[in-house]
């Protein structure tokens, strides 16, 4: 989780939504990233599609069997379809995300019929910190 910390604050000093996600499989990094939707002028260049995409060529397949991802907001709708049609074994995020999220919050995802695979879900990691980093980054903006 402090990886996918950087990687938000690296996102935030870029302009964009501070959120940073990482992918590890048996203790190594696979790959990290952070959000950059303004940068690459792309709706879905969100932290966690990112590190998927760069996961998925890192081992050279479409599914990501028996890896985890870190991210420090809890992911919208397009980023858990994408986490469930990756195969990620499980997903922990730092913040929750009232408005956006759909793990706990909103479509709640993982908790619906048609999703074919569910993740273990670990919400609520170092979440003061990333709801601060949030906080400052909006408050900036203001």
């Amino acid at each position: 989780m402090t990886r996918a910390f950087a990687a938000a604050r690296a996102a935030a000093e870029r302009g964009e939504v501070p959120v940073g996600a990482v992918i590890v499989r048996d203790g190594a990094v696979l790959a990290e990233a952070g959000n950059r939707t303004l940068s690459d002028r792309d709706p879905t260049a969100h932290a966690e599609l990112l590190a998927i995409r760069e996961a998925c060529r890192a081992l050279g397949t479409e599914r990501l069997i028996g890896c985890d991802l870190y991210v420090t907001l809890e992911p919208c709708a397009m980023c858990a379809a994408a986490i469930s049609f990756a195969r990620l074994r499980r997903l922990y995020w730092a913040a929750p995300d009232p408005k956006g999220g759909a793990v706990e919050h909103g479509p709640r995802f993982f908790s619906q019929p048609t999703c074919h695979h569910r993740p273990e879900t670990y919400g609520g990691l170092r979440e003061s910190e990333a709801a601060e980093l949030l906080r400052g980054f909006f408050a900036e903006r203001r």
